[in-house]
């Protein structure tokens, strides 16, 4: 009996011991069970309502509306405007080939189109738009919308998409232009990785592509409510992106169309620019392009057409064209030669036509010589035997430190990629880059502007304003600024009230315009020892172009308010042999390729100078019978229009 009450009370332990270890067990269950929900419902509520949202809502970005490039006087040079488009749905498209069959009875849909689309549509995720056409015509685009009902999965949308004013390609190097954002823009711009949309425009070169950061804005959004599939069941959401920065230019498009005009069928370059303010009134380069193909893609045939172009209608030769001066570069040597005491005024030397030095003759343009004459004489004939003696004497090192003053060997806009920055030779350069010394004929060369010395157009045309200005050192732009013109124009106004102190030929008006204080003696950095160095080459090149026996005389303007002074170059682009020196063969008998390039640069008017400007015709022959007579239409036209150009600025200097 005690046996069965003891086996019967261990039994009853044992069933409460297991009890307690279940209820233990199902409290333990229980406990966790309302842990792991708080931690989900609580603890984790963020990221598991964000991976709910990421099923049931998609987000799309929108193209951002690019900033618009205006001209001096606001002239939209490159805007936006609406375009027609065709986006596609891929989660939409019930059959892939029937939708492409009926495309192309709709659309200029063809085989290429179609091969194109479908590897974009690998490499996009299915619930993702994709463009297939950015550029519908309106016939196109009206088909779409009345077949629409039997073509799912595409939406015909009206958007924007950059277009440049000038067609004819006047300004399509210096603006350049916009196309699609490629795998290596990508690679290059962590902002463009950072907002890419599909079918986001990137500037590709000139301004468009300086300026890309600050034009290109911020993309809007898109928000979608979505199935279980990822289709869009309704628009939640739908924020407006931020249209990019405008810029306005210091370019004139008037000037800049003539121009164009007149170097229409020549492969060249033309720079004008203000004196003072460095403003660029006119940068051309010639033979152009249509930018507005580039935008929805360039056709292969229009690609090739640019590429195999011999006069290479794709390189901003403005910029980024290296030819050898030529007598364009007389002043500055004859300005060295003057500021380090080597020559002077009254020196008269003798040209025979030519003269020997080592064995090797050195010729002058002029094959009988210009007889005696002075340096004013020597700039205005042009004459080389005159400037290779006055380069001997001089040397090639302190030629190249005046010429690297006046804008000479380094880039004059910082804001353009394309642009080269020549080359002024030295006896250092030379050992260094070739490994052989430097031989006197060299310098002989260097005084007319040959051998290795290498400029682009917008390097003479600041080498020209700098010395019509009287020796000052300028920043040429291009992008409008009044803030960071207001200290340039404070050093001109100190400037010029100085030179009136000192009763000079010069005056100024309207001192107080931008209510800046006036301190007499010039904050501006001279580039020059002696003033009267620089009036003299400034005079010298007044007969080039006004007197008889000037290199430019034809091209003269009569009327007092047109009048210029310049100085004419022919930079040879081959060694000339002494058969063809005999045979006396005229540059219009030679084949275009073996013909010298032609310049000249100019400022004007000659009494209180405004504006300076180069001019460049590859293979043009001579500056007098090419450049020159350019140079005389462009002049008349920039002054023309001066007037109006005041309007907009303040009249800082008074005219006599």
């Amino acid at each position: 009996m005690i046996d069965s009450i003891n086996t019967y009370q261990n039994k009853s332990k044992l069933i409460s011991r297991r009890m307690f270890i279940l209820t233990s067990v199902k409290f333990a269950v229980f406990m966790a069970i309302v842990v792991r929900l708080f931690y989900l419902q609580i603890s984790e509520n963020i990221k598991w309502r964000s991976l709910s949202d990421k099923n049931r809502l998609r987000e799309w970005k929108t193209i951002p509306q690019r900033g618009v490039i205006e001209d001096y006087f606001g002239e939209k040079i490159a805007k936006n405007t609406q375009v027609f488009q065709l986006h596609m749905f891929p989660e939409d498209v019930p059959n892939l080939e029937e939708l492409f069959f009926k495309l192309s009875r709709l659309i200029d849909f063809d085989e290429k189109m179609k091969r194109n689309l479908i590897m974009r549509l690998k490499k996009r995720k299915p619930w993702e738009p994709i463009i297939v056409s950015d550029n519908l015509s309106w016939p196109e685009f009206s088909r779409l919308n009345l077949f629409l009902h039997e073509t799912q999965g595409i939406k015909p949308v009206v958007a924007v998409a950059r277009r440049y004013l000038l067609e004819e390609g006047s300004s399509s190097h210096i603006i350049g232009y916009v196309s699609d954002t490629s795998i290596k823009d990508l690679e290059k711009s962590e902002l463009l990785r950072k907002i890419n949309v599909p079918g986001l425009k990137t500037g590709k070169s000139g301004l468009e592509k300086s300026l890309n950061k600050e034009m290109i804005g911020q993309p809007g959004l898109q928000r979608f409510e979505v199935n279980a599939y990822g289709k869009r069941i309704k628009e939640l959401k739908f924020e407006h992106g931020t249209a990019g920065k405008n810029f306005r230019t210091t370019l004139d498009i008037d000037v800049q169309r003539f121009a164009s005009e007149l170097v229409k069928d020549k492969s060249g370059a033309i720079c004008v620019m203000d004196i003072y303010t460095g403003d660029i009134i006119a940068l051309v380069s010639s033979p152009t392009f249509d930018a507005n193909k580039f935008v929805h893609g360039i056709s292969a045939k229009d690609w090739q057409d640019l590429i195999n172009n011999k006069k290479k209608p794709l390189i901003n030769k403005a910029i980024a064209g290296l030819y050898p001066p030529g007598s364009t570069i007389k002043p500055i040597v004859a300005l060295s030669a003057l500021e380090n005491d080597v020559v002077s005024p009254s020196n008269i030397i003798e040209c025979k036509g030519e003269i020997e030095l080592y064995g090797h003759k050195y010729h002058c343009w002029k094959d009988k010589g210009h007889g005696f004459m002075g340096l004013r004489e020597a700039i205005k004939q042009s004459c080389d035997i005159y400037f290779y003696e006055v380069a001997r004497r001089l040397g090639v090192d302190r030629l190249a430190v005046t010429a690297n003053k006046f804008g000479l060997g380094k880039k004059v806009l910082d804001i353009l990629e394309e642009e080269q920055s020549g080359l002024v030779p030295s006896t250092k350069w030379k050992l260094k880059n070739i490994g052989k010394g430097w031989v006197l004929g060299e310098t002989l060369l260097a005084g007319i502007g040959q051998g290795y010395f290498q400029a682009t157009p917008i390097q003479l045309c600041l080498m020209t304003a700098q010395l019509a200005n009287g020796g000052y050192k300028i920043k040429p732009r291009i992008i409008d600024d009044k803030k960071a013109l207001e200290p340039v124009i404070l050093g001109w106004r100190e400037e010029f009230a100085y030179r009136k102190k000192k009763k000079s030929n010069f005056d100024i008006k309207n001192l107080e315009t931008y209510g800046l204080p006036i301190n007499i003696g010039s904050s501006l950095q001279k580039l020059y020892r002696n003033p009267e160095n620089v009036k003299f080459v400034l005079d010298a090149q007044f007969g080039a172009t006004n007197e008889p026996m000037g290199t430019s005389y034809r091209s003269r303007h009569v009327k007092p308010e047109y009048i210029f002074a310049g100085k004419t170059g022919t930079s040879q682009t081959r060694r000339i042999t002494e058969e063809e020196r005999e045979l006396d063969l005229k540059q219009q008998d030679l084949p275009y390729e073996r013909r010298d390039h032609a310049l000249f640069t100019a400022f004007a008017p000659y009494k209180n100078p405004r504006y300076a400007l180069s001019i460049i015709i590859e293979h043009g022959g001579t500056g007098s019978s090419i450049a020159a007579p350019i140079a005389k239409k462009i002049i008349k036209k920039v002054l023309d229009r001066q007037q109006l150009r005041k309007k907009y600025q303040p009249d800082l200097f008074q005219e006599v």
